[in-house]
Parts: C-alpha cells; sequence; structure tokens
C-alpha cells in the first residue's frame, strides 16, 4: 500500500468515526498529502464505504494517470462540483467538507449542486470535518522525514558555501545576499526557497521578519538569515545570526543567551510536552536575563508542505507533541535601533532525543 493510500484511509476512518458517508477534500495541499498530485487544479471525493474519487480538468489528464494511479480519475472543468454529484450519486447522507478552504460563495455553490443533483431526493447533510488533514499532517511519516532531512541539508550546504567563499562580506547588501543564497540553494537541488528569505543587517536584524533592502552590511552589525529550502515539496526553515568582522562584547552576551534559550526549547522537545511548556522553557530564560519584552513571537511552528502548519508552539498554543511531529525551535532577542538575535533549527520529535535537521554549528560566527 502506498503512502497516500495510508493515508487515506486514516482519514477514511476519521470520516466513519463522524457519521460521515463521504468527504470532500478541496484545499489542494491536503489533496497533494493525500493523492500525490501536484497541479493547480484538483479534488478528493473519499468514500468511507466505497472507491475514491479524483478530480481534475483537462489539462491534467496525463500528471493525474502518473500521480495518482490508484484512485479513479473524473475529468470535469468543474471539479467541485463534479465530485459533488457523484457523492449524490453514490446515496452520500452526510458528506464533510473542509469549512476552512470554501469561500462563502463556494459553499453556496456546493449546496445549490447537492440541491440540484438530488432532483427532489434527499439532499446530503453537509458536516465540516475542520482541519481533519491538518491534524494528519503534523505527525510525518518515513517518507516526509527524509524529504525534510534533504531540505534541511541543501540549506545548510547553500550557507556553508556562500561563508566559504567571503559572500558575507561587509559592503554587499542585503538584497544581494538575499538573492545569491536563493540562487545557491536552487542549484543544490531545491525546487524553491520555503519562502521569503529573511537577511537583515545592523539594527535590521532587531525586526523580526525584516525583508531585504538595500542596506550595507558593515563591520561590526549582526547579519541574520532566517531561510529554508523546498524539496519535494517539503520545507526547511533555520536562522543563523553572525557578526561581521568583529564582535563587541554586548552582540556576545545577547548572542549566548539565545542559545542558552534555544538550547533549553531543544532540551524540552518530548513526546507528550504541552506546546505552552515547551514556549516557556525557552522563554524563561530569557525573561530571567530582564530581555522578556524583547522576545516578542512564539518559540516555532511546525513545518511539512507549508512552512507554518501544526503545531503551533507558544504562549497561546493548545496541544502537545507526539513522535513524528516536524517543528522550529527559534527564540530570539531583538533591540530596537541596535541588533537582534535569532537562532533557528527544524528538528523531530522522537520518543528519544529530538532528531536535529539543521546540522549548521551555532557557535556565534564572526566573518
Amino acid at each position: 500500500m502506498t503512502s497516500t493510500a495510508q493515508r487515506r484511509d486514516a482519514l477514511r476512518a476519521t470520516a466513519a468515526e463522524r457519521g460521515l458517508d463521504a468527504v470532500l477534500v478541496t484545499n489542494l495541499l491536503n489533496v497533494r498529502y493525500l493523492t500525490g498530485f501536484t497541479g493547480s487544479n484538483g479534488a478528493l471525493l473519499l468514500r468511507t464505504d466505497g472507491p475514491d474519487l479524483f478530480g481534475t480538468d483537462g489539462r491534467y489528464t496525463t500528471q493525474a494517470a502518473a500521480q495518482v494511479p490508484d484512485v479513479e480519475v473524473l475529468v470535469d472543468r468543474g471539479t467541485v462540483s463534479a465530485l459533488a454529484r457523484a457523492a449524490v450519486r453514490s446515496g452520500a447522507g452526510r458528506l464533510g467538507f473542509e469549512s476552512h478552504d470554501l469561500t462563502v460563495d463556494g459553499l453556496e455553490q456546493l449546496r445549490s449542486v447537492l440541491a440540484d443533483a438530488a432532483a427532489g431526493g434527499t439532499v446530503p447533510e453537509l458536516e465540516s470535518i475542520r482541519r481533519a488533514v491538518e491534524a494528519q499532517r503534523a505527525i510525518k511519516d518515513d517518507g516526509e522525514i527524509a524529504a525534510l532531512r534533504r531540505a534541511c541539508a541543501v540549506a545548510d550546504q547553500a550557507l556553508a558555501e556562500l561563508a566559504a567563499e567571503g559572500a558575507l562580506r561587509p559592503g554587499r547588501t542585503e538584497l544581494e545576499v538575499g538573492r545569491e543564497l536563493d540562487a545557491r540553494m536552487l542549484a543544490l537541488g531545491a525546487e524553491a526557497p520555503s519562502f521569503e528569505t529573511i537577511v537583515a543587517t545592523g539594527a535590521n536584524s532587531a525586526i523580526p521578519h525584516h525583508r531585504p533592502d538595500a542596506t550595507v552590511l558593515r563591520d561590526g552589525d549582526f547579519l541574520k538569515l532566517d531561510f529554508g529550502a523546498t524539496v519535494e515539496g517539503y520545507h526547511s526553515d533555520m536562522t543563523r545570526t553572525l557578526v561581521l568582522s568583529h564582535a563587541a562584547d554586548w552582540q556576545r552576551e545577547i548572542y549566548a543567551l539565545v542559545a542558552e534559550s534555544q538550547a533549553a526549547g531543544r532540551a524540552a522537545l518530548a513526546v507528550g510536552a504541552d506546546v505552552v511548556a515547551v514556549d516557556a522553557a525557552s522563554r524563561e530564560v530569557i525573561a530571567a536575563a530582564g530581555h522578556g519584552e524583547h522576545f516578542t513571537h512564539g518559540l516555532g511552528h511546525g513545518v511539512g508542505l507549508e512552512i507554518h502548519e501544526a503545531p503551533g508552539i507558544g504562549p497561546l498554543g493548545a496541544g502537545s507533541l507526539a513522535a513524528g511531529m516536524a517543528v522550529t525551535v527559534e527564540p530570539g532577542v531583538y533591540l530596537p535601533g541596535h541588533g537582534g538575535v535569532r537562532i533557528e533549527d527544524t528538528l523531530v520529535v522522537t520518543d528519544d532525543a529530538p532528531e536535529l535537521l539543521t546540522l549548521t554549528s551555532k557557535e556565534l560566527l564572526v566573518l
């Protein structure tokens, strides 16, 4: 059985527990997760008792045959409507749908299609499955973790090559460094950067999500790099902060504090650990040093087919960690007008110690 078939069976079991006859999956990333399809128009009708049906349009007939060989394919430009009509024909009485994906207009159209297809008969009752597929996606299988390892390895190598070649040096701009880092990840096999690469130097490094601009790198400045590679659809995420030419005492102190906090967060990653407690383990280190107000975001998040996915690790998070969850740990201290430090790794929660996927050294690097 393929991994996608196993994932569909897991969702099938969830749907059966909720008394659903079928589920209409419309979120494209969830469709990819359940079928392997990577096109821009696809949806899945998953039945709790009967064969599933994958829908797409004529542009993707060949691609669907190759990527979704184990599910019957329905080719129709009105993909969701065609699958809804198929659900009525199969006698579905209760149809699950992804309420977080359908728009208000889309839901109204779905209701209209179901009513027309029933032709005076029983119209299927719609019930939201909420984020049932995302809940499955939070726990990665072996194939997903292997893809994440490869994505992290690409990012690690790209940074190592730029540093070795002297590309991270005073006189260059944030934009130049960011573009070169992106290009290097692509050359090493990435499909795309995981997100808009953050390059922030000097006072800009105190802005957690600064967008790189024409600011010039200067001697004595922090240089914060937050970036990742996408491989087989899976995203890596890593932040390293270094200093150009020479480090001042205050920079070494802030860096050491964030490194201590990050180590505490990594150590707290364990099966069954409450995500709020994991955040607190890291955050308390920074707060005890008097910089609590300078750590302005959550400790981390899940990574996978999306750069930010479940679980969220922060003061407002909910739930606990499970084996197979891929998460980031990324505390930071940001001093407005001066500079900031963030150190971030991607890790996988296991029954033993967490597996570290981003292997670039976290020692303060002075270039």
